[in-house]
């Protein structure tokens, strides 16, 4: 194990300054999603989504992104998951982006809510055939038998949703994470990166420099 101290690399590509900053960070986000959206990243959409219970145990798995609007970030989950009864229990958490290629990361926190039935219908049929039966077949974060209980649960699904549209199962849906916080990273040299958090004051966006 020692080894792994001898695992490094300076972060040398980017800086990050106040006069380069929107004052949006929306607007800021928007940027640098734009930029890693043009790069070699795979899965700029990723990103890590963190809850907490009230059991207070902080649980972190990764979700992909489907919206992102002044509104709020939205993703979408089975309502019966561990993240789903979490939410439920306590309704707000944290988004975590991690794009090493621009050596960048972004946090962002707040309050989670559930969008619409007509939002996550809209979004449910635009998924392929697959994904749509993927949703009923799926137990999510219940104990299962077996690999075979699932592929058995797939097949018959596909005989009885053959002859008309799959609709959307009434456990699953989309959230939508509200901000109140959000950080910019930037990696530097020697790790005395640049990190800016936007904070909410009167309603206003408020930005400072966090110390690395």
């Amino acid at each position: 194990m020692s080894g792994l101290y001898q695992l490094r690399k300076e972060y040398l590509k980017e800086t990050l300054s106040e006069d380069e900053l929107n004052t949006d960070p929306f607007k800021q986000f928007s940027d640098w999603f734009d930029q890693v959206r043009a790069s070699d990243l795979p899965d700029p959409t990723s990103m890590v989504l963190s809850t907490c219970g009230s059991d207070k145990r902080p649980s972190s798995r990764i979700v992909l992104l489907k919206e992102f609007t002044a509104e709020g970030f939205m993703f979408f989950t089975n309502y019966n998951s561990k993240k789903g009864r979490q939410i439920k229990q306590n309704p707000y958490g944290s988004l975590l982006f991690s794009w090493n290629v621009l050596e960048r990361q972004i946090r962002i926190e707040g309050k989670i809510v559930k969008v619409d039935a007509a939002k996550s219908d809209e979004y449910f049929q635009s998924r392929p055939e697959g994904s749509r039966i993927g949703a009923w077949t799926s137990p999510q974060s219940e104990e299962i038998p077996s690999r075979e209980f699932l592929e058995i649960m797939e097949k018959k699904l596909q005989n009885e949703f053959k002859a008309y549209t799959i609709p959307r199962p009434p456990q699953w849906g989309g959230y939508r994470l509200i901000p109140d916080l959000f950080e910019f990273w930037q990696g530097r040299e020697s790790r005395l990166h640049d990190r800016f958090e936007y904070y909410q004051e009167n309603q206003v966006w408020k930005i400072r420099r966090l110390g690395p």
